[in-house]
């Protein structure tokens, strides 16, 4: 494909600044003149779609429980189709929910916490917050319960949106650690059984706070609306590397982020159906939607438990969220995107051999096809239409974000799917994405120009080995200015050196390694964090190790550890259970699988490929994992070993693991 510059440096240096071209003179700040904060940009939607759909929920027809061979109990749903709520049905419960949560003693600049599972009344909430000027402090739902009430007491919100699951499960046990809490409000229809909660405090449904808004006395009170400058979101992020750090987002930051990320998606309107499924207190998933709703599109929710027809509380024969909503736009995260890659090549290698190697060949053509920019209607109709059907059949574009996306599944996408993947980058503290792919741009492991919205620079970090004066390209530091940079951490401002003011723009200090190709685009090549000096000086980037290792088929997750006091590299690995059973049926292993997961031999069967992988990706000796442990469990957020969004959490990696730490390094 032909050279298209895409973004330039406007200081003529090669560390920047870096402008996307059509942003060379000024950075956009809002998606339409004068909607410059979140409750004008949904009235001016309302206005303009009010009777299309807006958000729709499945109804659950009845519930399962399921035993399997190993004991485990799993629920198991069968569920209807989408109900859907209209533009002009939303803004109705947004207004009686605002309302009524006035009516309960809320006040414009005071907390509202939410504490929910990814659902329509947590964006009706959202939107009631952003019209009454209530700060939204957003909590992930698969926090542990101390990173919780440490969240609810920082903020010291008194109403708190949350669902009965969670009430039970989470919050019952911290409610009386949180003294500033004053109402509980459920969002579920079910009625809730209040024994075992603090008497001091009062529990409503949504419903009845809505009601409660619905009465004249209530309906009259003036609404205080918000300004730019007032705080939109406390949004705490998912505790990586310690305890969830509250980051603040002003309305300006939402409405220069989402104008960035708009302009990257091509024909976004009406038409469109978004699946809402990852995390809403996630800012990759809130901009996605928020952003979809201002252009018209509708959102059916869903959750990663019943997306597809093989998800795991679908009943076998039922249908998936996908295959009823026939969604055409998709948000994942890389992680999701591994699993499809492996589900499909799983289908596959079931097949005859015939069929198998009648896939690799119409796969190989379609690739060769599809760098060269040239379409393929007839593998598309006759092999991939199939493959498609596995999200409904009408994917127009998925966006990845969260964390890398290996070129191996990003091109597998590409492929079975058909439809472009737009590789973005950015950070709770950039209000969602910086960069976005163009959805033309076939290359792998860039994540595209600076979007209209903000402009990029490196910094030199000599012990690292990356400067500007690197050849081909200018390595460093990302560093991300501009309207969407949010304002720093919520009465942390101990946590703020990586916020910085130049000639009056803020910019936020990234903490990853970048380098921009000639045409402007940016590829991320390492993380500051994640590199480790070995005992002998070498440096080792987990990330890299873990990116190039993630691809091997035996392997579902990955964390890559190293020590300075040792010379080599370890790893912890989550296997597949069906490829690591086969080994362990060839090695002439047998058990149950975590036998099969402990058994020292296939540790070394597993290092062994290991390294076959690696050298195939050309990773160095003292890069290449020495030793291994095989985890017989997934890692999830409800396990607190990886965030929402499925980024490792090392340092609980490293406490979870850490026995296993000093026997493969003592040999103990």
């Amino acid at each position: 494909m032909a050279f298209r510059q895409k973004a330039r440096t406007i200081s003529g240096r090669r560390e920047g600044p870096y402008r996307v071209l059509v942003a060379m003179q000024c950075l956009k700040r809002e998606e339409f003149d004068g909607q410059d904060t979140m409750d004008k940009m949904f009235d001016y939607s309302v206005k303009r779609f009010g009777k299309a759909d807006c958000l729709g929920t499945r109804e659950v027809l009845s519930e399962e429980n399921e035993t399997q061979p190993n004991g485990k109990v799993f629920k198991k749903l069968v569920l209807g189709d989408y109900h859907w709520r209209s533009y002009t049905e939303v803004d109705k419960a947004v207004g009686l929910l605002g309302s009524g949560l006035t009516a309960l003693g809320q006040r414009p600049k005071e907390n509202v916490a939410i504490f929910c599972e990814t659902r329509a009344e947590w964006m009706i909430t959202a939107q009631a917050c952003f019209r009454r000027n209530f700060p939204l402090i957003t909590i992930y739902a698969t926090l542990g319960e101390d990173a919780v009430a440490y969240g609810l007491n920082e903020c010291g919100a008194t109403h708190l949106i949350t669902s009965i699951e969670l009430m039970e499960t989470k919050l019952k046990n911290i409610l009386p650690e949180v003294p500033a809490l004053q109402h509980l409000i459920y969002v579920d229809d079910e009625t809730l059984t209040t024994t075992g909660y603090p008497e001091t405090l009062r529990i409503h449904s949504m419903k009845s706070v809505m009601e409660l808004g619905a009465k004249p006395e209530n309906l009259t009170v003036k609404v205080k609306r918000p300004s730019p400058s007032d705080l939109a979101v406390v949004m705490y992020t998912s505790g990586s590397t310690g305890q969830p750090k509250g980051v603040m987002i002003l309305h300006s930051n939402l409405t220069a982020g989402m104008a960035g990320q708009c302009e990257r998606i091509p024909g976004l309107g009406p038409q469109d159906s978004y699946i809402g499924y990852l995390p809403l207190a996630h800012v990759l998933e809130l901009t996605a939607e928020i952003s979809c709703l201002t252009h018209g599109c509708r959102i059916g929710y869903s959750s990663p438990q019943t997306l597809t027809d093989e998800s795991t509380k679908i009943k076998k024969g039922c249908k998936g969220d996908c295959t009823v909503l026939q969604p055409t736009l998709l948000a994942a995260v890389p992680e999701i995107m591994d699993r499809l890659h492996k589900t499909v090549m799983r289908r596959v290698q079931e097949r005859s051999s015939l069929q198998r190697g009648l896939f690799q060949m119409c796969y190989d053509y379609k690739l060769e096809q599809l760098k060269k920019g040239h379409d393929t209607p007839l593998c598309d109709t006759l092999l991939f239409k199939k493959v498609k059907l596995l999200l409904g059949g009408n994917i127009r574009m998925m966006l990845s974000g969260g964390a890398p996306l290996s070129p191996a599944t990003q091109y597998f996408i590409n492929v079975c799917f058909c439809c472009p993947v737009a590789q973005g980058y950015g950070l709770t503290e950039t209000s969602g994405a910086a960069t976005i792919t163009h959805y033309s741009d076939h290359s792998t492991g860039r994540v595209g120009a600076p979007l209209v919205c903000c402009e990029i620079k490196l910094r030199d970090w000599p012990q690292g080995g990356y400067t500007s004066r690197d050849q081909p390209n200018p390595r460093g530091e990302i560093l991300i200015g501009g309207p969407n940079i949010a304002m720093g951490y919520y009465k942390s401002e101990h946590l703020n050196g990586d916020f910085l003011m130049e000639n009056g723009q803020r910019w936020f200090c990234t903490g990853d390694v970048g380098e921009i190709h000639d045409d402007g685009c940016l590829q991320i090549v390492d993380r500051k964090k994640d590199l480790v000096k070995l005992q002998a000086g070498e440096y080792v980037s987990l990330a890299k190790v873990e990116g190039a290792l993630k691809s091997c088929t035996l392997i579902d997750n990955i964390c890559a550890y190293a020590n300075s006091d040792q010379n080599y590299v370890i790893s912890f690995v989550v296997p597949n259970q069906k490829e690591l059973t086969s080994l362990a049926k060839k090695c002439g292993v047998e058990g149950e699988w975590e036998e099969i997961c402990n058994h020292p031999s296939m540790e070394a069967e597993v290092v062994k490929v290991i390294a076959q992988v690696a050298t195939s990706f050309k990773l160095q000796r003292f890069e290449i994992p020495q030793k291994v442990c095989l985890s017989p469990e997934p890692w999830t957020p409800e396990t607190g070993l990886v965030t929402d969004a499925f980024k490792l959490r090392r340092k609980q990696l490293r406490s979870h693991y850490q026995s296993d730490i000093e026997r493969l390094y003592g040999g103990k």
